[in-house]
């Protein structure tokens, strides 16, 4: 999956530039164009003269060497890539790029790209963790940067904990991933809900559910991943924000149906994955109701049903429902696919082992229009948003 693509490694200052010499040989052989920028840093623990004995290319350490009078060299190669990965990312090259400096050819050919950027950070673990390098890879993951998890382990300082440059063969692992799907929804508008709602009867108390949000952010992730413009509407939860997915933050039922419904005409794809609650209370106390002697009865309303209403007003979208129950779920399912007008729907058993509200697995059933109930295994929330999206790209096809 990576024969031919045209990768620039960015190497920075680092004991893990060492790892980087590994890494441009398992990218050669797995058929990468393979060219090295290097800062002068980098050079104090890895010689240039090795990085082109790997890739039989020119290193690129300085800007201002211009070797071919036709060409200005950091833009030329950051024309030529077809993406970039930066390994090791250390500390002071994020916080380049996240502020756009450009003093070495390294952040200057950045400030010229255009073409999707990985970053595999490696730095001491309290480093890692400092706040303003957290801050500075959030400003980037806010451009669509994609980070390579560090691992945890012995660093070369002497600590343990998490900072360790991400293994050679994760890191073509990982990019050999993110250059199979892309551009399969390229153009799509999908929105995504996800988590739970608060319904307040006073400013204190709320009627909520367990939801996590997981399957919601993972649905979200993959879709961006395949090329989706991307919107994401979420309800309270503690999840960061997967990288190329437009986050709104919501509260309740309402303010989620007002976010859906608005934007519901320019979609194309719609998963509607967050636990709304069904039903809120009639009247919110302004001040905290105090404890008092007895039973307390709080009167209900309904909520609105956004599926519904997704679902009545639906033109040429395909509209993704979930089901969360705790048994006959397929049955179930069927019958909020009908019921709603919906295109797909996941129905999900609550109460079975390792799945539902909580867990990193579902095991699932996919009911389709015109098809019968398909089980899928126990997976990760991810894979079973991969899964999600294979039907989705099949129905598209179909309906063509």
């Amino acid at each position: 999956m990576l024969d031919n693509k045209r990768i620039l490694l960015g190497v920075s200052g680092g004991i893990a530039a060492y790892k980087a010499c590994a890494l441009a040989s398992k990218l050669t052989q797995a058929g990468a164009a393979v060219k090295v920028v290097m800062t002068e840093n980098a050079k104090q623990f890895v010689s240039p003269l090795t990085f082109q004995a790997l890739t039989r290319e020119r290193v690129y350490d300085d800007t201002f060497a211009e070797k071919e009078p036709d060409k200005v060299a950091h833009i030329d190669i950051a024309d030529w890539a077809d993406f970039i990965v930066v390994a090791p990312g250390s500390a002071n090259i994020i916080a380049k790029l996240a502020h756009g400096l450009a003093d070495n050819m390294l952040s200057t050919t950045m400030l010229a790209a255009t073409c999707p950027v990985y970053i595999a950070p490696a730095m001491n673990v309290n480093m890692y963790e400092h706040p303003a390098v957290q801050e500075n890879m959030r400003t980037l993951k806010k451009r669509n940067v994609r980070f390579i998890e560090p691992g945890e382990g012995y660093l070369a300082c002497g600590w343990v904990g998490k900072g360790r440059l991400a293994e050679p063969e994760d890191i073509v692992a990982f990019l050999q991933q993110e250059t199979y799907p892309k551009q399969l929804l390229f153009k799509k508008r999908v929105l995504v809900t996800a988590g739970p709602t608060y319904e307040y009867a006073d400013p204190v108390r709320v009627f909520t559910n367990p939801s996590t949000g997981k399957m919601g952010f993972a649905i979200a992730e993959q879709a961006a991943k395949l090329g989706a413009d991307v919107t994401l509407v979420a309800g309270p939860v503690q999840l960061e924000t997967p990288t190329g997915v437009n986050r709104i933050d919501v509260t309740t039922a309402e303010e989620m149906y007002e976010e859906v419904t608005k934007r519901y005409p320019d979609c194309d794809i719609v998963a509607k994955a967050a636990a709304v609650a069904d039903f809120k209370p009639k009247t919110v106390d302004t001040k905290k109701a105090k404890k008092q002697p007895g039973d307390v009865v709080i009167e209900m309303e309904r909520t609105k049903d956004i599926l519904m209403e997704l679902g009545k007003n639906k033109t040429h979208q395909i509209l993704i429902g979930f089901a969360a129950e705790s048994n006959d779920v397929a049955e179930y399912a069927q019958d909020k696919l009908k019921r709603k007008n919906l295109d797909i729907v996941i129905g999900n058993n609550i109460t079975a082992e390792n799945a539902g509200f909580r867990s990193e697995t579902n095991e699932v059933v996919i009911v389709e229009k015109g098809k019968d109930p398909e089980y899928l295994p126990l997976m990760t929330k991810r894979e079973t948003a991969e899964e999600v999206f294979a039907r989705v790209l099949t129905y598209e096809k179909k309906e063509a």
